[in-house]
């Protein structure tokens, strides 16, 4: 009785989803509009992640501990203007966590594109 039971709220969340990620060129509600949002940010995040370790690659022991303290430094930044807290609750504006984590992977990549035409110039992290 139970596996019915369970296969059908399976069924349903998996329908829940894919109807979720049809409707991020117009969501129908507020739910589906943080769905579509998140997936975005994730995605910008895994990019800037992707940039970083890439970055990081290619610098010396020097250029790495610059570019570490940078990001944390960013990181500071980006959670000041993006989010705050109130009492137990926490509030992220997602679309500006999006534009910064973005604005910072493009940052990184110009680094990397640096790297590869005239050296890294650890001055520029």
């Amino acid at each position: 009785m139970k596996k019915p039971l369970f296969t059908s709220f399976l069924g349903a969340l998996f329908s829940a989803g894919c109807l979720a990620a049809s409707n991020c060129d117009k969501p129908v509600n507020d739910f589906d509009g943080l769905y579509c949002l998140n997936k975005v940010y994730n995605e910008a995040d895994r990019e800037l992640n992707e940039k970083y370790g890439q970055l990081a690659g290619q610098l010396d022991a020097e250029g790495k501990a610059k570019l570490k303290r940078g990001q944390i430094a960013w990181m500071r930044n980006r959670n000041s203007q993006c989010s705050r807290h109130e009492g137990h609750e926490f509030f992220v504006n997602l679309e500006c966590a999006t534009r910064e984590t973005i604005s910072r992977a493009e940052f990184l990549q110009s680094r990397l594109r640096e790297c590869s035409s005239t050296g890294c110039q650890s001055s520029r992290l």
